[in-house]
């Protein structure tokens, strides 16, 4: 997932728009974004890359064995089924900008969006005004699968003569505009493979590229057994939202992960 669609998503949301609406050139942008993602660092740090396994749960009120206790796997695996880390994009746009991502087998919804968080003014003139509800930053979600469309959370003056400033959603939902007949993602690729549209795909260089920030970390975990606990692994229960840790590892920045 890391290696593939998350960076995906990643290099679409970051890349410089190209001259015109162009598979190749669409193509071109992405590959400039993976080549200035700063490299893993300490990758046997939690502090850096968190990885979990999926341990005994109720997902959706159905129990859930661990992932040990699936047929064909070892019961001693420790094969991670979560991971979650921060990454840096070295260029003049992005610099010093944090980029989350996680993703993870049997959490407690299956789904995909992509969260851009704005940062706060240098000055708000409200602060004086607004002692009892500090303000919330501005939240604008990009939903993919299952609900795709897109979300802005924002805060809004309440009517009356006081400065009352509240968090609310304004939302547009594909399917309620076009109805519940979306094609899913696979039908999507599909259709592109057929009529020869590659804007969705990795180019060939955009592969590497991917690959040769990825496998420094895989190589990394393969060295460490579960046993020796080089990197620790960490467990969370099917049917939550990963290992606690997860948490704590975007705390520590004043941040937290937001679901919509």
């Amino acid at each position: 997932m890391l290696q593939n669609h998350m960076l995906q998503l990643l290099s679409l949301i970051a890349m410089e728009p190209p001259s015109k609406f162009d598979a190749e050139l669409i193509r071109d942008e992405k590959v400039k974004v993976m080549k200035a993602i700063r490299p893993f660092k300490d990758i046997s740090s939690p502090s850096t890359i968190i990885r979990g396994q999926y341990k005994e749960g109720t997902i959706n009120g159905v129990k859930e064995k661990a992932y040990r206790d699936e047929d064909g796997v070892s019961p001693n695996s420790s094969t991670e089924t979560f991971v979650a880390t921060r990454l840096f994009i070295d260029n003049v746009r992005w610099e010093g900008v944090p980029f989350y991502m996680r993703a993870g087998k049997a959490l407690k919804e299956k789904k995909t969006q992509i969260t851009i968080v704005f940062k706060e003014v240098p000055h708000s003139m409200f602060v004086k005004d607004i002692k009892e509800n500090p303000l919330e930053p501005n939240v604008l979600i990009f939903g993919i699968q299952p609900e795709q469309g897109v979300f802005l959370k924002y805060q809004a003056k309440a009517p009356g003569s006081k400065m009352c400033l509240y968090p609310l959603d304004m939302d547009f939902n594909y399917a309620d505009v076009y109805g519940s007949e979306l094609s899913d993602d696979y039908e999507t690729l599909l259709l592109d493979c057929m009529i020869g549209d590659q804007t969705l795909f990795w180019s060939k260089k955009g592969v590497e590229v991917s690959w040769n920030l990825i496998t420094p970390v895989l190589k990394e975990w393969d060295k460490s057994s579960f046993e020796d606990k080089k990197i620790k692994l960490f467990f969370y229960e099917a049917g939550s939202w990963g290992p606690k840790e997860s948490e704590e590892f975007i705390k520590k920045d004043g941040r937290k992960w937001i679901v919509k």
